[in-house]
């Protein structure tokens, strides 16, 4: 299994439970399709240096994790499907 880092960006005009089933909800798709996740972190709300989507700003959530192809590409899937995710981008780590 490879290392792998998600950092999303969560719309900021969200209600505190959505954006916490939203988490939960992108969680729980890289579990139910094999991915071990080893940490989130929620960085918080921070300023965009150009409008996304007429935003200035959105919550920025980062994610470590280890897993094999088959988790990454359904969360992209449904990452780019989503209107509360305004931006998303997958690293894969260095052993």
């Amino acid at each position: 299994m490879t290392k792998y880092e998600i950092m999303y960006i969560i719309r900021p005009n969200i209600e505190d439970e959505a954006k916490t089933n939203v988490i939960e909800r992108f969680n729980s798709i890289l579990t139910d399709n094999g991915a071990e996740i080893e940490k989130v972190d929620e960085i918080g709300k921070k300023r965009f240096a150009y409008e996304i989507n007429d935003f200035r700003d959105g919550y920025y959530v980062v994610i470590n994790f280890k897993s094999d192809d088959r988790a990454i590409n359904e969360f992209d899937r449904l990452a780019k499907f989503s209107d509360d995710i305004l931006r998303h981008l997958i690293v894969r780590e260095e052993d």
